[in-house]
């Protein structure tokens, strides 16, 4: 039985991803008749009252993934100008939790943001300046690029698409749900590596 916090994955009626919801707003979208299809696995079954003709008890089967129709996202026409918003919790997603000076696995409370180059120098907080290091890491480099600190970037960091963003941003993604995202990054997506590997 899963508990009520699973999140579901909304998409676009093409099968776009948009957003996480919770059960909640899940039925109301099923309730109102905006569900284009699911798929994915049954998650919740969420009973209602009983109708007084007929003696049944209403029920909606919620699925791990559901499509909406009916509105309109027009920054997804212009999907190769997005740009995801920067926070703590999808950068150290986008990097597997790993520091990206001594490649080691971190908890996200003994991770910091590093400016590759640094703010201080006219750097700036975004996407491609942006890397997961541990705080040791962080600490030594300080103010100085990673030459001038001697310490080797492990990998190049990049913007995420809106696709690989939802997918940074899920709190426990499900398989069938993992499958549905993957199939929507790029196929030079370094997540791809990143995903096997763990």
């Amino acid at each position: 039985m899963h508990l009520l916090n699973q999140q579901i994955l909304r998409t676009d009626i093409s099968g776009m991803p948009l957003e996480w919801i919770d059960y909640r707003d899940a039925v109301r979208i099923y309730h109102l008749g905006q569900v284009a299809y699911s798929c994915g696995n049954t998650l919740y079954k969420v009973y209602g009252g009983t109708n007084a003709v007929t003696r049944k008890r209403s029920v909606i089967e919620v699925n791990s993934i559901i499509a909406t129709a009916g509105e309109s996202y027009s920054w997804l026409r212009n999907r190769d100008k997005y740009l995801p918003p920067l926070n703590n919790k999808a950068l150290f997603a986008r990097d597997a939790f790993l520091c990206m000076y001594c490649g080691n696995h971190f908890l996200a409370r003994d991770l910091s943001r590093d400016h590759i180059k640094p703010i201080s120098k006219g750097g700036q907080d975004h996407w491609q300046n942006v890397v997961t290091a541990c705080k040791r890491c962080n600490n030594h480099k300080a103010g100085q690029t990673p030459e001038q600190a001697n310490m080797e970037l492990l990998a190049v960091p990049f913007i995420p698409t809106h696709a690989e963003y939802v997918y940074l941003q899920g709190k426990r993604v499900l398989a069938d749900q993992m499958d549905f995202l993957v199939a929507h990054f790029p196929r030079t997506s370094p997540l791809h590596q990143r995903l096997a590997s763990n």
